[in-house]
């Protein structure tokens, strides 16, 4: 339900087939220094791509071109056909992004936060919707309506992507969304990306974290120096070949 856009109904084939998330051809420059060098990426409705890259390599470039906060100086970006640098605000009602940090209002509950930042997006503070978000997300009832100041960062993360569903996004963006949490977090955030897979929600992590990548993406791509250098897909019972991805990896980050 929650990631078809309102009015619409189920999701078809054709649209599930359409990159929802489109980058193509990018250059961004700061000053002198090339930090995306024509990348080339996309993500579908109901995919999880993940996005590895040594410190440098242009990850934290690459969400801040989809959230329309840099221009690039060549190529086109759409999310979900919306040119976020022309249209932001638009192409921001697409999408919700989570942080590695996750920044939430620690005096309001859980229920409380989700509620405001539907007011702020101009949508409807439905009581029941937001309760299936944060079941969905896979927060204990027994949380709903107490204060996140004292939550765990695990915690944090599904309010967040419980606003995420709420908001009803065909696009998520996760920035390290593995970072800091313990084996069972780990576990129940991919979990929730699952989910997120089976309501044809596209997701988009950057991340160091091979493992988790290797748990839960349906296609892994390496970022060098601002290039898309290898793109490497799940398949059959295992996956991915971990070791093999590995060696990539530790190659471009050593």
């Amino acid at each position: 339900m929650y990631a078809t856009q309102p009015g619409t109904g189920s999701t078809s084939l054709a649209e599930e087939k359409a990159a929802v998330l489109d980058i193509h051809s990018v250059q961004v420059r700061y000053g002198e220094n090339l930090v995306l060098d024509s990348l080339t990426l996309n993500v579908h409705r109901g995919e999880i791509y993940a996005l590895l890259g040594a410190n440098g390599a242009g990850k934290t470039t690459t969400l801040n071109v989809l959230l329309g906060f840099v221009k690039p100086s060549a190529g086109s970006v759409r999310i979900n056909g919306v040119d976020p640098v022309s249209h932001p605000d638009q192409a921001r009602q697409n999408v919700a992004y989570i942080p590695e940090n996750v920044s939430l209002y620690g005096h309001l509950s859980a229920r409380e936060n989700i509620a405001y930042f539907l007011d702020l997006a101009e949508q409807s503070e439905d009581d029941q919707l937001i309760t299936c978000a944060l079941d969905t997300a896979g927060l204990d009832r027994a949380m709903h309506d107490r204060r996140v100041g004292r939550f765990s960062k695990g915690m944090r993360q599904k309010v967040a992507i419980a606003l995420a569903l709420a908001r009803e996004v065909p696009v998520l963006l996760l920035d390290e969304p593995a970072s800091g949490l313990d084996p069972r977090a780990t576990a129940e955030l991919n979990s929730l990306l699952s989910r997120l897979r089976e309501q044809h929600v596209a997701v988009l992590m950057v991340t160091h974290d091979l493992l988790s990548a290797a748990d839960i993406a349906d296609r892994v791509g390496f970022l060098d120096a601002g290039r898309l250098v290898e793109e490497v897909a799940a398949d059959g019972s295992e996956r991915f070949d971990v070791r093999a991805l590995h060696r990539r990896f530790a190659g471009q980050t050593a």
